[in-house]
């Protein structure tokens, strides 16, 4: 991560250590994503569609594909980690979860700082962002 000294005058220590985690989070993430797809291309892990079977589906709306493929919904794909077209879910889970963190990690300066109002925000979108991944209402994690 790149060091940039807090300044006032430009960013509030809360956006400095909230961008700080979002430039280490998003780079994991991306070179997760490179590396996992890396080891799909080349075969080094086994597919559960094999790229030949997957020209073949592509062009199937998401619903049909899923069928026909036996592909898992919601967070099923984590059942199909050791396969190589799921493994890459491992990078955009994290893309996904970023921002989480990003909170985590502001939480407690908005809290020390006695501002109980941001605090109060921040948890309620942590709540609603792990709530909505959870797929417990149902929604898109279904």
């Amino acid at each position: 991560m790149a060091d940039y000294p807090f300044d006032p005058k430009y960013a509030s220590e809360e956006q400095v250590a909230y961008a700080g985690t979002l430039d280490i989070g998003w780079k994991i993430g991306f070179v997760l994503m490179v590396i996992f797809f890396g080891l799909y291309v080349f075969g080094v892990l086994p597919a559960h569609v094999s790229m030949d079977e997957l020209a073949r589906y592509w062009v199937l709306p998401a619903d049909d594909y899923l069928k026909a493929v036996h592909g898992p919904t919601g967070w099923g794909w984590v059942e199909l980690i050791h396969k190589g077209d799921y493994i890459n879910f491992i990078g955009i889970a994290i893309l996904a979860g970023i921002t989480v963190v990003c909170y985590l990690r502001v939480l407690p300066l908005f809290w020390k700082k006695g501002d109980k109002v941001y605090s109060l925000i921040i948890v309620v979108e942590i709540l609603v962002l792990v709530l909505a991944a959870s797929g417990i209402l149902g929604g898109g994690a279904h």
